[in-house]
């Protein structure tokens, strides 16, 4: 095999790919990137058994073949060559040289033959999706996502698909977030799609600047676009039936500017440390208190808001409330509260693009 491509191209591709590489697995080949070069093309893929990444590149092959390269080697060499075009070469010994300018690599490779075949995934298609639009719906839901594996589901997004639109929801026990956007289909199905997949999914395509495709079934989701293709296989598992956990109406009605709540937050959570994780006293009553007390001293502030019904005190923990905030990707937002034990309920002060739940915390005198 021998081709010759740009530098920083395969620089990309291969850092992309890679994350599908699991670089301590026990199984050599499992540590490195499946490269074959033919005609004018490169393609790149990284397998960890469970989720998959490929990735194509022009490129001109002088001499096609296959080989598998150590993914973290491969990564390091590539980026540090200093000339805009590289020359990759392997022998049938699997020897193989990289060159970009004056520099020259010399590596072992493995065999193409032990990478494991991707399986077939047999997914219909499902949906199609602006890159932009998927990557915004992913951002404001993966931060719930649950990371105990005694609630396996949970650990994933759930997409639930349904014809003319579709609703991602993630959840952890404490927090809730949903995000649903219309798309062209008349499928109804629901999957729940490993949290890891869907952070790559963003990562890798998110700027793509084009549609996403995604195909499913029961057992795996493909997602195509831009020059990468992800195929994982789903979470098997019950998902909660998270209609069933919305509070319907409210006591209390608040409308914030996010990033004074937010600064505010993070000022009186100064005195919270792991060890003290005492929860913060959020009064809505003319304006918005915050308090918190720990061994280590007290604070309090105070923020203008819009507020509307019962007077209430609630406790929460601060870090849900901030990633909830850090998340909403709008710059006001109302919280519908119905007392202090119900969850939080935090809508966008305009449109509908998402619903957080925020549990409280009960104060150890109550």
């Amino acid at each position: 095999m021998k081709f010759t491509c740009n530098t920083k191209a395969l620089a990309s591709a291969v850092a992309g790919v890679s994350r599908a590489v699991t670089a301590t697995s026990a199984v050599p080949v499992l540590q490195g990137i499946l490269i074959r070069a033919e005609g004018f093309k490169l393609e790149l893929t990284g397998y960890d058994l469970e989720m998959a990444i490929t990735t194509t590149l022009e490129a001109n092959v002088t001499e096609p073949g296959e080989i598998v390269l150590p993914a973290k080697l491969l990564g390091e060499m590539v980026r540090s060559l200093p000339a805009e075009e590289l020359t990759v070469s392997s022998e049938e010994s699997l020897s193989t040289r990289i060159t970009g300018g004056i520099t020259e690599f010399d590596i072992l490779g493995m065999s193409a033959a032990d990478f494991p075949d991707l399986p077939a995934p047999g997914a219909d298609h499902a949906f199609e999706i602006d890159a932009a639009e998927l990557a915004g719906m992913l951002g404001m839901t993966l931060y719930a996502v649950s990371t105990d594996d005694k609630k396996p589901a949970h650990t994933g997004a759930l997409f639930s698909i349904e014809p003319g639109e579709v609703t991602i929801v993630a959840l952890d026990g404490f927090r809730l977030a949903i995000t649903k956007h219309p798309v062209i289909t008349d499928r109804e199905i629901s999957i729940v799609v490993p949290a890891k997949t869907a952070a790559e999914v963003s990562r890798l395509m998110g700027d793509a600047g084009e549609n996403i495709r995604v195909d499913a079934n029961k057992r795996y989701v493909v997602f195509s676009g831009g020059n990468y293709t992800v195929m994982s296989r789903l979470i098997e598992g019950e998902f909660l039936n998270y209609k069933t956990v919305l509070p319907e109406g409210f006591k209390t009605r608040v409308v914030v500017d996010v990033p004074a709540f937010e600064a505010a937050i993070e000022r009186c959570s100064v005195i919270i440390t792991e060890r003290l994780k005492n929860p913060l006293r959020v009064s809505f009553g003319e304006v918005i208190d915050i308090r918190c007390q720990t061994p280590l001293g007290r604070v309090s502030d105070q923020l203008p808001a819009e507020i509307e019904g019962d007077h209430v005190e609630i406790g929460f923990n601060y870090r849900y409330l901030l990633d909830a905030l850090r998340n909403a990707g709008c710059d006001r937002v109302v919280l519908e509260l119905s007392g202090p034990l119900s969850p939080a309920k935090i809508l966008p002060a305009e449109g509908d693009d998402f619903l957080f739940l925020v549990l409280p915390v009960r104060f150890k005198n109550d």
